[in-house]
C-alpha cells in the first residue's frame, strides 16, 4: 500500500479507490482500513473531507519531500499540494506570531482552492 502511495504523493483517494487499485495483489478491504488507520496515527497520512461530501480522501504524506511541508488542500478538484518552505514560514510567522504558538507542518492542512481551479472559476463567472 505504501508503494501505491508514494507513486501517487499528489493524489488524495477514497478507500474505494484505495481498494480498486490494490485489487489485484489480495489486500482485503478491512486490511486497507486498518493500514489507512495506522499510516494516519504514525503522520504518514493525512485524511481529508472535501467539502459537500462525506467520503474521506487520503494522502500520502510519509515521504521525504512531504515532511515538514504545510499542506494546501483545494476543496473542488482535491488536489493536495505543498506550502514552500518559504511560504510556510511567512504563514507561520504573520498569523501566529502574536500567539506564540507553534504550528506543527507535517499535521497541518489548509483548504481553500486551487489555481486551476480558481482559474475555472472566474472563467465561468463563479467566485
Amino acid at each position: 500500500m505504501i508503494e501505491f502511495f508514494e507513486s501517487h504523493h499528489h493524489e488524495s483517494f477514497t478507500v474505494e479507490e484505495i481498494f480498486a487499485a490494490l485489487n489485484g495483489q489480495g489486500i482485503s478491504l478491512s486490511a486497507i482500513y486498518r493500514n489507512l488507520a495506522e499510516l494516519e496515527k504514525d503522520g504518514g497520512l493525512i485524511k481529508t473531507v472535501p467539502q459537500g461530501s462525506r467520503e474521506a480522501h487520503y494522502q500520502f504524506v510519509g515521504c521525504d519531500h512531504c515532511k515538514g511541508h504545510i499542506h494546501l488542500h483545494c476543496v473542488e478538484c482535491g488536489k493536495t499540494t505543498h506550502l514552500s518552505d518559504l511560504g510556510a514560514n511567512k504563514v507561520a510567522r504573520n498569523a501566529l506570531s502574536d500567539s506564540g504558538f507553534e504550528v506543527d507542518p507535517t499535521a497541518t492542512v489548509l483548504y481553500g482552492v486551487c489555481k486551476d481551479c480558481a482559474s475555472r472559476r472566474h472563467q465561468e463567472g463563479r467566485k
